[in-house]
């Protein structure tokens, strides 16, 4: 069986010289079927993914990714559906859960840390969940398979930065600009000072994500950062143009993500 660990991703990663392509997308959107068939295909260009778990408040999502969950939920899209779809999906791609505290609460913690680790999910990314905003949370996932993402903003300073990755594992989620999800038009000018505030708190990979939504934009951020994750433009494609779409579209950041590393 191989090694779906994030570690073993990013060892893999730098083996071949080449910046970690990250896909986000909402599990169940727009379509169950069509949810499980995107998976599958974007895994073929990705090196790790992102799920989301649909919520019913999710303040952090700009309009496209709200849109994309509330979608899911009027399918009836749930916790436990999201982790069936993962498995089923059998992406041979590290998988990281992308969700609020809420929903993992309302399942029960270590039920869901157990199921997730059975679904094969190996990292979680709790978007309302500061560093030290929930001892229990942080505590079991410490001691569990699934390592815990953490997000620094642009304008987190270096202590705080230094603090919030204490406990961090698998890589560093660095949102790009201030502000929910979506696409935008171009990279923030300071990215760079901020992706170098956190190298020089963390030896972890650096992925760089929220607004990336072009070739060039990805392009620009491969020059700063180990990742990219592409999130809004994909679920955006992949409503417009369904899983053959979001795949030609994905397979398109790909090549300009090797080119430039070339």
């Amino acid at each position: 069986m191989s090694d779906l660990s994030l570690t073993a991703a990013w060892r893999a990663v730098r083996a071949r010289g080449r910046t970690a392509l990250i896909p986000y997308l909402t599990a169940g959107h727009p379509t169950p079927q069509a949810s499980l068939d995107a998976l599958r295909r974007v895994a073929v260009h990705a090196d790790i993914i992102e799920v989301g778990v649909p919520f019913s408040d999710p303040l952090a999502d700009g309009p496209v990714i709200q849109r994309s969950t509330f979608i899911a939920l009027q399918q009836g899209m749930t916790v436990a559906k999201t982790l069936a779809l993962v498995t089923e999906a059998k992406l041979e791609r590290p998988v990281v859960l992308f969700s609020y505290l809420n929903p993992v609460r309302r399942y029960g913690l270590s039920r869901f840390l157990q199921d997730a680790v059975q679904a094969g999910v190996t990292g979680l990314l709790l978007t309302d969940l500061p560093a030290g905003g929930d001892a229990e949370v942080e505590t079991a996932l410490a001691s569990s398979p699934i390592d815990l993402i953490r997000l620094i903003a642009p304008t987190t300073p270096p202590a705080r930065i230094a603090a919030t990755l204490a406990g961090a594992r698998g890589f560093v989620y660095v949102v790009a600009r201030l502000g929910v999800t979506g696409m935008s038009a171009g990279v923030a000018a300071d990215l760079g000072e901020t992706v170098a505030r956190v190298r020089a708190a963390t030896d972890l990979p650096v992925a760089v994500g929220f607004g990336i939504s072009t070739a060039d934009q990805a392009r620009q951020v491969s020059r700063l950062a180990d990742g990219v994750v592409v999130g809004s433009a994909l679920v955006d494609r992949l409503e417009r143009e369904g899983p053959v779409g979001a795949e030609a579209f994905l397979r398109g950041l790909r090549v300009a993500l090797d080119e430039g590393a070339a």
